[in-house]
């Protein structure tokens, strides 16, 4: 497995290629923007497109992906179904339409060549907020940061569903690799150790609160 990282759109969203060289293959991750950058980068990659993956709907996440889906038609975009309405213009422009967008959800498992990538359910951020997670890598969305979390001002956020998540996450066994949508990557461990959020959550799931 091989991870490639790209800072792509208006405000530096993480997109990733998850890549399995043996198999030449590759998902996308969060294309928010620059789509011939991403494209590039896959082609230098070696690996073939074989799912384009979305932790959530917002437009910082979502805004490469129909230049690329008309690239790539054969290629299946996922993203949960609870970030993919819009009821009015607001929301239509937080949570762009995604056309053709696949479900996909709590303990969905869907694999990129030989590697399997599991959906954990995360709300918090989003109502349709997932975490991707393949061996022991964490692809996080906005859920889950180097020494934070993801806003739950939004329309769909949830202060308390988001403390559920990292709760969750933070329960997970192993000193895991932390993938967050912005910003830089960090280790399960350490946020364990430092993030006043997911500490603050922890405590939470300690005291039966």
């Amino acid at each position: 497995m091989e991870v490639k990282t790209l800072q792509v759109g208006p405000i530096g969203t993480n997109c990733y290629l998850l890549c399995d060289p043996a198999e030449k293959r590759c998902a996308v991750i969060d294309p928010g923007g620059d789509a011939g950058a991403v494209a590039a980068a896959v082609e230098r990659s070696g690996c073939a497109p074989c799912a384009i993956l979305l932790t959530h709907g917002h437009y910082d996440h979502t805004g490469g992906v129909t230049e690329l889906s008309a690239r790539w038609p054969e290629v299946p975009v996922y993203l949960n179904r609870r970030d993919q309405s819009a009821a009015d213009m607001y929301l239509a422009q937080l949570f762009p339409p995604v056309d053709g967008a696949q479900n996909y959800d709590e303990g969905d498992i869907l694999t990129v060549g030989s590697l399997a990538v599991t959906v954990l359910a995360t709300p918090g951020h989003s109502e349709g907020s997932v975490t991707l997670r393949c061996g022991d890598a964490l692809f996080c969305g906005d859920t889950l940061f180097a020494g934070s979390c993801g806003r739950t001002d939004f329309p769909g956020g949830s202060i308390k569903k988001i403390m559920a998540s990292l709760r969750r996450l933070g329960s997970l066994e192993g000193d895991l690799i932390v993938y967050p949508g912005h910003m830089e990557p960090s280790r399960l461990d350490r946020e364990r150790r430092d993030n006043p959020f997911l500490l603050q959550a922890m405590r939470t799931a300690e005291s039966g609160v």
